[in-house]
């Protein structure tokens, strides 16, 4: 679009004299198919354009006073320091004024303009978005939804036949794509395996509903809509036009960002995200609709990519390129459908031993849930992650029942596919035994990976431990290495040692894939 085929408001907004502060010359005007925002050094102007898609209606002008509002509203949850004011838009004579006393005729929404370099998605690009973002933006998602409104008009939305309503539609809407970016089989599996979905596991979606994780979500959390600025990460340009696209399962949210993150062929990232984000939930349980979610989200990416197939303004080459993504959605869409075969590994080892640090790395290679017992521990006694718990945590019941709950998880989720590592010490018989009778029972692989160092960096290690859920201490070594007790001959087989103090890749290339 030209600036001569723009609206007059617009072109007025593109000059310097329009605004009551100093700007950054030339104004930048960025366009999507839904809003004009236009940059202007330290501030940007976002208004809505007059469009009505079914989905999305600003048609009337009370209509986009409403959403630039609920915009305003609904992103103070996660990027409060961006978003301002809504500003109404008048006009005196032939010159339109950002306030002013007249009579509104459109309005704005002022937020504070951040650097692209911010965005998540840049920082991907640049190769400088670490592990250790992934895992902080997971304590930030974590404590967004725990902040999140939910009530029973929100909970609603969880019901089977509304959250079938929109994967159903995705289906009917791609069904004319079969043959060009996606297969005829790639359609006919993804959706039969949605189909079962719903059918088989409706209890599921009902304790979803009644343990509250029903809530007003983002609803668009892709590494676009994330910045780290003055070093802390924002949730921003959140769903506020349309209600079912907002009031959804928390792992709605959680899918969008994992596959983004492996449609760039970053697994290992979208491994962080994701055991950061659950162990600050304990909603491990949730897992059991991700697959589900994350095969929805990277259709609709799908659907979305090949809308630009039927436009005839777009040139062939941006269609040609627009076929081959498409055709990368459709297909990790498919795959996430697929089923997959489970297998638990247990960590054993004394305190300080590297447990942990193992079965992080283990977990990045594998895409495995990486279920730590100080986490679950916590979790039972209603602690938070980050407080010291007392002598009650640590009574030997309570150990039972962390045992109890670790290889409950541990089972249910290997049962449908995951990999999943039990991260404890595992110094008992009894309790490795009672792993590996259910891992047979159920017909699951087991290994038990036993980390060891000498006992001088044991000792260093504890005292040197900072920012990590762990309460162990060097003083509890003494009491832990009297009451280990050495594997059987009948647990040797499943047994791997790891001396934590050689690198752990050449250790565990037979456990690793290549």
């Amino acid at each position: 679009m030209t600036e001569a085929t723009l609206p007059v408001l617009i072109q007025q907004m593109l000059q310097p004299g329009f605004y009551p502060h100093t700007v950054t010359e030339p104004i930048q005007l960025i366009q999507t198919h839904i809003s004009y925002v236009l940059l202007t050094g330290d501030y940007a102007y976002k208004l809505k354009k007059p469009v009505n898609f079914g989905f999305l209606d600003f048609s009337s002008l009370e209509k986009r006073q409403h959403f630039c509002h609920e915009e305003l509203r609904l992103n103070q949850r996660g990027a409060a320091e961006l978003y301002l004011e809504v500003l109404p838009v008048t006009v005196e004579g032939e010159q339109y004024h950002l306030g002013g006393t007249e009579k509104p005729v459109e309005y704005a929404l002022k937020m504070r303009q951040f650097p692209q370099e911010s965005l998540f998605s840049t920082l991907f690009e640049k190769g400088k978005l670490r592990e250790t973002h992934l895992e902080e933006l997971g304590r930030v998602v974590a404590q967004y939804h725990a902040q999140a409104q939910t009530n029973d008009y929100i909970r609603s939305f969880g019901e089977v036949p509304q959250v079938r309503a929109a994967i159903d539609e995705n289906y009917q809407q791609t069904e004319k794509y079969i043959d060009g970016p996606q297969t005829q089989v790639q359609f006919t599996e993804t959706k039969r395996y949605t189909d079962n979905f719903f059918v088989e596991r409706s209890e599921l979606f009902a304790n979803r509903i009644q343990n509250n994780y029903i809530r007003e979500c983002h609803g668009d959390l892709h590494l676009r809509n994330i910045a780290l600025w003055h070093d802390k990460i924002m949730l921003f340009d959140c769903i506020e036009f349309n209600e079912p696209f907002r009031f959804v399962d928390v792992m709605y949210d959680v899918a969008f960002t994992v596959m983004d993150l492996e449609a760039r062929q970053r697994h290992d990232l979208g491994n962080a995200f994701l055991n950061s984000y659950i162990e600050q939930t304990g909603d491990w349980e949730g897992l059991q609709v991700l697959p589900l979610y994350l095969s929805r989200q990277a259709y609709v990416r799908a659907k979305v990519t090949s809308f630009l197939l039927d436009d005839a303004s777009v040139p062939m080459t941006v269609k040609e390129e627009a076929t081959k993504t498409a055709a990368d959605y459709y297909k990790q869409a498919w795959e996430y459908t697929k089923p997959q075969k489970g297998q638990l590994i247990l960590m054993s080892g004394l305190s300080g031993s590297g447990k942990s640090t193992t079965a992080r790395y283990l977990a990045r290679k594998l895409g495995a849930i990486h279920l730590r017992s100080d986490a679950v521990r916590k979790h039972l006694g209603g602690i938070s992650l980050w407080e010291r718990g007392g002598d009650d945590l640590y009574t030997p019941e309570m150990t039972q029942k962390t045992y109890g709950r670790l290889l409950e998880l541990g089972i249910m989720l290997a049962k449908q596919g995951f990999s999943v590592i039990l991260d404890a010490k595992y110094d008992r018989r009894q309790l490795r035994q009672e792993a590996i009778a259910q891992a047979n029972k159920h017909q699951l692989p087991l290994q038990i990976i036993n980390c060891t160092a000498p006992l001088e960096v044991l000792q260093e290690r504890l005292a040197n431990r900072t920012g990590d859920i762990a309460d162990a201490t060097a003083d509890l070594l003494a009491s832990q290495l009297k009451q280990a007790e050495p594997f059987t001959e009948e647990e040797q087989p499943y047994v791997k040692i790891l001396d934590t103090t050689q690198p752990q890749q050449a250790q565990l290339k037979e456990i690793i894939p290549q």
